[in-house]
């Protein structure tokens, strides 16, 4: 039971914990959940794995070489679909989790604890990051049975610079969930939305493959530079910046957005509650 005294960094904590333990519990009753992450992305990567040998000359794709600086295509596509997991499990995370919240007809209640809102929509990410980073964990280990994946260089140095990326993303994931509070909709938004992203942040290919009139998009798009630069410490792929503009450029991402994020969510909150709408769904 969460106590009805004055909230204290401890109580927070423990709410975190609770919403966190829940999902958590939530996530296991339904085993196969973790057979589909794991597994899903690996079917798709079989086709492309078989097409690109199709297109390799002596076992070397060379137009990709010719893109990326680097010719493990397979490796470039599993680190981008890695990382695009984690992206997904923020988006799910808040904006899908809000609307379970609507469905169920418990997000009026759950807004009337005496907590943050926005420390509810971290607690539903905390247990979508950690059984993503375990499955990812395991379809890399299975990509490099599968398809050789070898990345080497600085893997401190990649994870530092993920790191602002993924504090980042929470200032998507707030200005996202207030999206999904207006229009009580959360398919058609995950859906768009992660397709936009794996399309313009180059995901699954190197952005410089894109038209002319696409390419101001993706380098628009913070978390280009954030794939960038894990796959230039990781795999040596030649970057669009140096390797510490990217990383300076991804902490100001970092501070901008959850600024945005939570400025944005926090307005479109109070215009939610005069209308009177928060647990229509």
């Amino acid at each position: 039971m969460l106590s009805l005294s004055r909230p204290t960094l401890l109580s927070h904590v423990r709410a975190l914990w609770a919403v966190a333990w829940k999902d958590w519990k939530h996530f296991w009753r339904y085993p196969l959940n973790v057979v589909s992450q794991i597994f899903q992305p690996l079917v798709w990567l079989v086709p492309v794995f078989f097409m690109g040998q199709v297109f390799s000359v002596d076992g070397e794709a060379r137009g990709f070489a010719g893109y990326s600086g680097s010719g493990d295509y397979m490796s470039f596509i599993l680190l981008g679909t890695a990382l695009n997991n984690f992206i997904f499990a923020v988006f799910w995370g808040m904006g899908y989790a809000l609307k379970n919240d609507m469905d169920t007809g418990t997000l009026e209640a759950n807004w009337l604890l005496p907590i943050p809102r926005l420390l509810l929509l971290v607690g539903h990410t905390l247990t979508s990051l950690v059984t993503t980073g375990v499955t990812v964990a395991v379809m890399i280990a299975t990509g490099a049975l599968l398809f050789g994946f070898r990345p080497g260089g600085n893997v401190w140095a990649a994870l530092l610079t993920l790191l602002p990326m993924l504090i980042g993303l929470y200032g998507f994931g707030f200005a996202f969930a207030a999206l999904v509070m207006i229009l009580r909709e959360a398919n058609t938004l995950v859906d768009v939305s992660s397709f936009l992203v794996n399309v313009f942040s180059g995901a699954s290919f190197p952005v410089t493959a894109l038209p002319r009139w696409l390419l101001p998009l993706a380098l628009a798009l913070p978390l280009t530079y954030g794939f960038d630069a894990v796959r230039g410490y990781l795999l040596g792929t030649r970057t669009l910046l140096p390797l510490n503009v990217e990383a300076a450029l991804l902490v100001v991402f970092m501070v901008v957005m959850l600024a945005f994020g939570v400025t944005a969510f926090r307005a479109l909150e109070r215009r939610v509650r005069r209308m009177g709408t928060l647990g229509q769904h």
